[in-house]
């Protein structure tokens, strides 16, 4: 059991660690803009202060979670690739951290924003209009786009679909909101 607990401690440091380091690095290290232009396959801040990891939520106040992350175990499987976040027709999409807006425009029918941020991550946010324009330099808490009331798989809510990737790998955007407070215990 004392291994197990050990074992658990070291996968917790690991994934507060990746998160931060997520945020460390610099627009210099993102791919290309033709690679952030892509947004997933065939997949189709309510407080402003910035936590430990220094994204903030990407409305205000912090809305509720419809959706949590739901990983596919395949790439191409079946799952929930980001979170969804209870948001009125009109309500600010604001970037959640720094970064550049790699793609703005419709993919389904939709209006979808990415921001490529430090450390190679990437926010992309649907249903969306008045999109910033691609290019766009914006900080954490700056206007990136509107929810639009396009139909998606809250129906019939209106939400915000939020998804983070590195790479082509999408990770839980929540995962880089809070950092969790490692504590080693003793092994006996």
């Amino acid at each position: 059991m004392a291994i197990a607990s050990f074992v658990a401690a070291l996968a917790t440091l690991a994934l507060a660690t990746g998160a931060a380091a997520a945020s460390a690095g610099t627009l210099a290290n993102s791919p290309p803009a033709a690679a952030t232009d892509r947004l997933a396959r065939p997949l189709a801040a309510a407080s402003l202060a910035p936590n430990q990891t220094g994204w903030t939520w990407p409305l205000d106040p912090q809305p509720r979670v419809l959706g949590p992350f739901d990983p596919p175990a395949e790439q191409w499987g079946r799952g929930h690739r980001g979170v969804d976040l209870s948001a009125a027709v009109g309500r600010p999409v604001l970037s959640p951290a720094g970064g550049r807006v790699s793609f703005a425009g419709t993919i389904a029918g939709r209006g979808v924003v990415v921001v490529a941020h430090e450390g190679g991550l990437r926010s992309t946010f649907e249903p969306v209009r008045h999109q910033a324009p691609v290019g766009t330099t914006v900080r954490a808490g700056d206007l990136v786009a509107v929810v639009d009331e396009t139909a998606g798989h809250c129906a019939p809510a209106t939400c915000l679909h939020w998804g983070v990737l590195r790479g082509d790998t999408y990770l839980d955007p929540l995962s880089l909101m809070t950092r969790r407070r490692i504590v080693l215990l003793p092994l006996e």
